[in-house]
């Protein structure tokens, strides 16, 4: 995973609490660490003795806001305003009014059309910079939302369009992260509090609220916690052979 995929991270830290890969798992719950392509991210599982459970929490790595009110100009749709925050990759966040649609009534396929225009847009207009690996700058995304940022009770909603033009069934590890981020910097939410982020596309919740305030090379950064539920689907064994002639891979020219 090149961010966060939240669902991976609860999903993996159940299973290995489930499959015995934590040696000694303690109750109520059970720290799993996880390597993710973004750095290590600590989930902390639910654990009563026999097996995991929901929901799952986890601190994130250093999230940051890289550019805020950032304008942008978007064939098809003309001058946008977005914010770009970290959260383990980058995303690009705007209401989805600014783009003449809805986050919980217009079509799936506009609101993916907008969102891709708007990376690719972003993409040729703003240099992103990681402290630690320039690997990691590269715009993953874009995250439409109802354009409820202000800290409130009730949940706000949004869609992340990724890659190449996936849609995320849940609100998004990364993507919570980084806006809580956004969200902290911006004065609209304090330490601790707590927010609730829903999937315009299946429901689906996750909460998420900025633990601690840390110096991220030059950025003002947070460490974030997100909570939510996943579930495993299966599983997989991967065999070599020693007689194998390509059991190292190869490389195609």
């Amino acid at each position: 995973y090149s961010a966060m995929c939240g669902h991976a991270v609860i999903a993996l830290g159940r299973f290995a609490l489930d499959y015995g890969l934590v040696p000694a798992p303690t109750r109520p719950e059970t720290a799993v660490r996880l390597r993710c392509p973004c750095g290590p991210v600590t989930a902390f599982v639910p654990w009563d003795g026999h097996r995991s459970g929901n929901p799952v929490r986890f601190r994130s790595v250093p999230a940051f806001a890289a550019a805020t009110d950032l304008a942008v100009d978007v064939p098809g749709h003309g001058k946008v305003v977005v914010d770009i925050g970290y959260g383990g990759t980058f995303y690009a966040f705007l209401s989805a009014e600014q783009l003449g649609l809805d986050v919980c009534s217009s079509k799936t396929r506009d609101l993916v059309s907008a969102a891709s225009a708007v990376t690719e847009a972003v993409k040729k207009q703003f240099k992103l910079h990681h402290p630690e690996s320039e690997d990691l700058a590269f715009l993953y995304g874009t995250i439409l939302t109802d354009g409820k940022d202000a800290f409130s009770e009730e949940p706000t909603t949004n869609i992340c369009v990724f890659a190449d033009e996936q849609v995320d069934r849940s609100p998004t590890g990364s993507g919570v992260t980084a806006r809580i981020a956004l969200q902290h910097h911006k004065g609209l939410i304090q330490l601790d509090q707590s927010r609730t982020f829903r999937s315009s596309t299946t429901g689906s919740l996750f909460t998420g609220k900025a633990v601690k305030a840390i110096k991220f090379g030059n950025y003002n950064a947070v460490i974030v916690e997100v909570s939510g539920e996943a579930f495993y689907t299966g599983t997989a064994t991967f065999t070599v052979e020693e007689e194998d002639p390509l059991k190292h891979g190869f490389f195609f020219k």
